[in-house]
């Protein structure tokens, strides 16, 4: 799951959602210094990650891209599912995604001292672009994965994982649609025990 999904997933609590943002950018146990329930928002980053990497239909998703793209695999589906997720936001949310990403924008902008470094330099260039919205357009998904590819160290190829998506457009997105219904079902109740859980 990329950006879309963690933000997403995260439910209402806004101090969840900004742990769970920063959840890449958070080493090992490194949590004590964060408020209580933005710790657990870290968590349940890890929680969404682990879920994803481990199911089957990810797996499926994963397979048809592994020999030309090997371990980027994964991250390229994370893009692929945060696509569907934007094209389709009306079919899981009652509010509409442009007002969902600005929501989302200015609360990570409001907890930016709790952000890690490496967060705070993305999340300007998160919001200048749009990335939440764009998404839901294959053009923004390319952009996005072209821009990722220069910053790889090694030749990637991810510049080229659009064509792919095209290729297969309506099986990932059947992937994406019977994962999503799983792990939404599996993270409400991971994130409703976890915010009534003690550290």
């Amino acid at each position: 799951m990329n950006f879309l999904a963690h933000l997403y997933l995260s439910g209402p609590n806004a101090q969840l959602t900004v742990g769970n943002f920063m959840g890449d950018f958070v080493k090992g146990s490194q949590l004590g210094h964060l408020p209580e329930m933005v710790a657990k928002g870290v968590i349940l980053h890890r929680e969404i990650d682990h879920y994803t990497d481990h199911h089957p239909i990810v797996g499926l998703s994963k397979d048809k891209l592994r020999l030309k793209y090997r371990h980027y695999a994964g991250v390229i589906v994370d893009m692929y599912y945060d696509h569907f997720l934007a094209k389709n936001f009306n079919e899981y949310s009652s509010q509409p995604l442009w007002a969902f990403a600005q929501e989302k924008y200015e609360l990570l902008q409001a907890n930016y001292e709790f952000i890690p470094p490496r967060g705070q330099h993305m999340l300007p260039y998160m919001i200048k672009g749009d990335w939440l919205t764009n998404y839901a357009r294959k053009e923004g998904l390319h952009r996005s994965l072209t821009g990722l590819s220069r910053r790889t160290k090694f030749n990637s190829k991810l510049e080229l994982a659009i064509q792919d998506l095209t290729e297969h457009y309506s099986v990932f997105e059947t992937e994406f649609r019977e994962f999503f219904a799983e792990i939404r079902e599996h993270i409400s109740q991971f994130r409703q025990d976890l915010i009534n859980s003690k550290l």
